[in-house]
């Protein structure tokens, strides 16, 4: 389901291919209800050893991030930290990943390539990034800890499942047309970048 709520783009879980049909690369939306940290071994776990997740992520969201988690006793646990990972570490994985788990929001830090352009666009899945620096304040929006999954690969590669209430905000940086924002950008900052260098090099032209 899709909402505007105070001004803001809301996606809550379960999430259908027409929630994600009108946003498009730099929109900014939140996130409500399923999000399951997702890190390198889980990905290797499901495409190289063909494991299935212990957790359903299936029109749902997961993070590329390594969180900081408190234990409360009795299988309890709190989010201190959840800053994400650089997302490109599991770009030789991500095009399996969407199209055998059915995920629909992944989150994550920097730009991702043509594998994960092509399974958006095929898959109907969103590449989002949250802003650096945001680790503790994103973990507020963690409301609880529903479950610990493949807890032998320790804090950083658990899969932490948890519900979510107003989770960002997320930049869309892959949408589900496959513009990649990353990639689109780079074009315009180079246009800009030798614009720049001729202008400095009138004024610098006698430096040797």
């Amino acid at each position: 389901m899709v909402e505007i709520k105070d001004g803001k783009k809301i996606l809550t879980t379960p999430i259908s291919d027409n929630d994600l049909r009108d946003i498009h690369i730099g929109d900014i939306i939140y996130l409500n209800g399923s999000l399951t940290t997702c890190r390198d071994v889980a990905h290797r776990r499901l495409v190289e050893e063909q494991r299935p997740l212990p957790v359903n992520v299936r029109d749902s969201a997961i993070i590329h991030a390594g969180p900081i988690i408190r234990s409360l006793g009795n299988d309890k646990f709190e989010m201190v930290s959840v800053g994400p990972t650089t997302s490109m570490r599991m770009e030789k994985f991500e095009k399996e990943f969407i199209e055998q788990t059915g995920v629909k929001i992944i989150i994550g830090k920097g730009g991702m390539g043509h594998n994960t352009e092509y399974a958006c666009k095929n898959f109907k899945c969103l590449h989002c990034v949250i802003p650096a620096g945001n680790a503790v304040v994103a973990a507020v929006a963690v409301e609880e800890i529903i479950c610990a999954q493949w807890q032998d690969l320790g804090m950083p590669e658990t899969l932490w499942n948890c519900r979510v209430k107003e989770f960002g905000p997320l930049i869309v940086s892959i949408d589900t047309y496959g513009r990649n924002y990353f990639e689109e950008q780079k074009i315009v900052y180079n246009r800009r970048k030798e614009t720049a260098l001729e202008k400095i090099s009138k004024n610098v032209k006698f430096i040797k």
